[in-house]
């Protein structure tokens, strides 16, 4: 990572002012958490291929506004203040950058994530959005997609971040196409970042190789 970072890329000040939502789970939504300007010229940069399912992040970062979110993201004030926000020490060691691309129909199953990540945020970069597909939901418990207590539309810059844990509930309805994020989770330790980052690149590469998803 480069030590020099840009860091009006995050609004830093209206995550620490936006309150954590505690019921069912801790969570907060945060629209303009990277300014619109900044999330369309990451949008316009973002280097995954067009293919569903979790890809990794290019090894060597572009010197655009895409590879300086990513910088900022890696950096200590971000796990301190994500840290702060939902009273964990977070270790950048631990955090694991991934992205998004494409969501297919058997997409966004109802689901609380895996036990290997402690938090799990997103980053949209999508610059419009009408679908009513595709748009996350917060969710009660994990028998009723309608059973909401947040619908989060993937707009460019919006943030959405959580808690893992056992109620973490969420999921969206079907949604097929071009569907942009970064996501970022901390991960139990630096090893099982380590460990699910490759095995993302691992299938990843298998799905450019053969072309399905």
């Amino acid at each position: 990572m480069q030590d020099s970072i840009v860091e009006d890329l995050i609004d830093f000040n209206a995550f620490a002012r936006t309150p954590l939502v505690r019921d069912p789970f801790d969570h907060l939504v945060i629209p303009g958490f990277v300014p619109r300007d900044a999330a369309i010229a990451a949008a316009a940069a973002f280097p995954g291929p067009d293919l569903p399912g979790v890809l990794p992040v290019p090894g060597d970062l572009p010197a655009n506004a895409f590879g300086d979110l990513i910088r900022l993201l890696h950096h200590p004030r971000t796990s301190a203040a994500f840290g702060a926000k939902f009273g964990l020490a977070l270790d950048p060691a631990t955090l694991m950058v991934t992205l998004r691309a494409r969501t297919r129909p058997v997409d966004g199953q109802i689901h609380t994530d895996s036990t290997s990540k402690v938090v799990t945020a997103l980053i949209y970069l999508n610059p419009d959005w009408s679908n009513q597909g595709g748009r996350l939901r917060l969710l009660r418990g994990p028998g009723d997609i309608e059973d909401m207590i947040a619908e989060v539309p993937p707009f460019a810059g919006t943030l959405i971040a959580f808690r893992r844990t056992d109620r973490s509930w969420h999921g969206h309805q079907p949604f097929d196409g071009q569907r942009r994020a970064i996501m970022f989770n901390w991960m139990v330790d630096a090893a099982a970042a380590r460990r699910e980052s490759r095995r993302h690149a691992m299938t990843a590469g298998l799905k450019s190789l053969f072309h399905f998803g």
